[in-house]
């Protein structure tokens, strides 16, 4: 952010050269302290940082930057730039960026129709030719690298060194020049879109399809939105517009078809209390909507405006256009469709010792792990990879060979001998079972590597009724391991092509009776092109996860990454080199496990290294 006196010597600069100055994209700030406010603009050099990083402006939230309106006179090239420079503005409406179009064209103009985010701060171009000067007439080119965009339903997808051009037409309006042509949508920086976007989770519940059964359950949908634009506002109306394409396949929403927010004169239909009370408001068609479909509307709002209040909100209430109440949910109320129902409870993490036996870790880091009851914690139980069901009371484990997977009780007293639940054909250990993973429902999923048929299965219940799962964007590549998350539709899964593994994440589609279901991973796409090989992943969170990777020529590192393949604004996590697997809960208050060099090691929130827990072990996880 630059100091007004600088901001005062650009505008001198310009007065005395009658053109704008050479840098891309500043724009004026002006907030509650005057003489404190300063100018945000895309750099014209400087490193390049991933989308979402640490560089989240949540400090500067009583900072509002404003554009700076055409003066008379100006070129074509300042016309551009300054176009540019409003674009990054906090203007609800982009008014002052559509004064540097034609009458016309700020007609047409839709910023909100994408967002491409470059790498860095390109200049315009003149690319005009022949007698284009003297007719009137300017053509200039915009090209970078992009590195990101976000679709009309504010939807983030990575694009790693995609080539971009654009090109802003321009004409003479009243004698002086305006943008005549330009594309709709917004051309940002990574840095202005750090500042001016963050990630936010809508709901909506989870589709099963007549395939499977279970409680009404709530799946994240991460979108990004403007930080200091009616935030609260903009979250519960993009919710109401329905969940982002690639996640639509697989939800439901209970909106009525062309529900939005009710919006008249100074009402925005969005309100909150000192209660911490979230009113909203909506339009006449949400006036026909029957008490239950009100209550799990209601249910899908409250967490997803929970994530723009900095205190917890109570309750929900939807009114109707002319303000009456259509239904009241309260947090507790809401809590049977939140998705932690589905992510279990059981406290303990849980490895395999060095005698290849599962043993539990409890919460409390003064405790010794101990094997679990059973086969899975006995001197017999060969184990090479392992997985706790999400209520805690059953384990399946992988034995050594990887040709066995064996699934047994693991609850105190229990003398459960197990169940054979899937054998491999494989010949090599590496070409046999993955780790398995549990749902939230109880289905249990793993791999079979076996060469040209290797293949996805789910166990319903944990049994040893197979079904084998499609996964037609796969190609020629292998699953290595996965993980679902509990709601039962999406899955994360380590592929492995021409020697380099990528962490690729897809939606579970069902169809098909109960009796005879049909389930498929489709829409299977890479969430992390930045890193050249991926070792380990597990669930953090709604939309998150903890990844083991290593970039190209570099260390490798754990971090976090979103389900949509952006760096969420989180501190940096402590790197240990040669990680081979690592764990995390949804619950994010739970400490982070890694095995690390034969050993197992953990993170607590509020430790700034990784501490070893035991000398040896491997395959550390949390249920699920």
């Amino acid at each position: 952010m630059r100091a007004m006196g600088e901001l005062r010597d650009r505008r001198s600069t310009r007065d005395r050269r009658g053109m704008r100055p050479a840098r891309l994209w500043p724009a004026v700030a002006v907030g509650c302290a005057l003489l404190l406010a300063g100018c945000a603009s895309m750099p014209g050099s400087g490193e390049v940082h991933k989308v979402g990083g640490e560089q989240s402006a949540d400090s500067d939230q009583q900072v509002q930057v404003l554009g700076i309106k055409p003066h008379s006179g100006e070129f074509p090239e300042e016309i551009v730039r300054g176009f540019l420079e409003a674009t990054t503005s906090d203007e609800a409406e982009y008014a002052t960026a559509k004064e540097y179009l034609t009458t016309g064209m700020a007609k047409r103009w839709d910023p909100f129709a994408k967002i491409t985010v470059l790498s860095g701060a390109p200049s315009p171009i003149d690319e005009s030719v022949g007698n284009a000067r003297k007719e009137g007439f300017r053509s200039f080119g915009l090209t970078g690298s992009q590195v990101a965009g976000v679709d009309d339903k504010h939807a983030y997808s990575p694009g790693e060194g995609t080539s971009f051009h654009t090109s802003f037409q321009l004409v003479k309006e009243n004698n002086e020049w305006r943008i005549d042509s330009v594309d709709n949508g917004l051309v940002l920086t990574e840095s202005d879109f750090q500042r001016i976007y963050h990630s936010v989770n809508m709901y909506y519940f989870a589709s099963l399809g007549t395939s499977g059964a279970g409680p009404a359950t709530l799946v994240a949908d991460p979108v990004y939105l403007r930080r200091r634009i009616n935030s609260l506002e903009s979250a519960v109306s993009a919710m109401l517009g329905g969940p982002t394409d690639w996640l639509a396949p697989v939800v439901t929403s209970d909106a009525p078809k062309g529900v939005a927010l009710y919006s008249k004169d100074a009402d925005n239909g969005v309100s909150l209390d000192d209660s911490q009370h979230l009113r909203v408001r909506l339009n006449a068609m949400a006036d026909r909507m029957g008490a239950t479909q009100c209550r799990r509307l209601a249910a899908q709002l409250l967490p997803t405006a929970q994530s723009q209040s900095a205190t917890k909100i109570t309750s929900v209430e939807l009114q109707r256009a002319n303000g009456d109440s259509a239904c009241t949910l309260s947090d507790e109320q809401a809590r049977p469709f939140a998705p932690e129902t589905l992510s279990g409870s059981a406290p303990q993490q849980f490895f395999i010792d060095d005698q290849q036996q599962l043993v539990s870790l409890p919460d409390d880091s003064s405790s010794l792990a101990e094997p679990v009851p059973g086969v899975l914690g006995g001197s017999k139980a060969n184990l090479v990879s392992v997985a706790v069901k999400r209520d805690g009371q059953f384990a399946a484990g992988v034995r050594t060979g990887g040709h066995e997977l064996i699934v047994a009780n693991i609850t105190k007293g229990s003398a459960d001998p197990g169940r054979a639940a899937l054998t491999s054909t494989a010949h090599a250990p590496k070409d046999g079972l993955s780790a398995p993973s549990w749902d939230g429902y109880g289905n249990l999923w793993v791999a079979d590597r076996d060469g040209a048929r290797s293949r996805l299965l789910m166990l319903r219940n944990g049994t040893n009724e197979q079904h084998e799962v499609a996964v037609p964007d796969l190609g020629d590549a292998r699953i290595e391991s996965l993980r679902v998350a509990p709601d039962g539709v999406r899955i994360a899964m380590l592929v492995k092509k021409d020697g380099r593994t990528q962490l690729k994440f897809g939606r579970i589609q069902r169809s098909g009776t109960p009796e005879a279901p049909v389930i498929s991973v489709a829409g299977l796409k890479g969430v992390t092109p930045q890193l050249e090989d991926v070792t380990a992943a597990s669930w953090a969170g709604g939309s998150r996860l903890l990844v083991v990777g290593t970039e190209s020529g570099g260390l490798q590192q754990i971090q976090y990454m979103n389900t949509d393949g952006s760096v969420p604004a989180t501190p940096g996590l402590p790197g240990i080199s040669d990680a081979a697997s690592v764990a995390a809960s949804e619950d994010q208050t739970k400490p982070l496990l890694a095995a690390y060099k034969g050993g197992i090691y953990r993170l607590l929130a509020q430790d700034a290294n990784w501490k070893q827990i035991a000398a040896k072990g491997t395959g550390p996880v949390y249920p699920g």
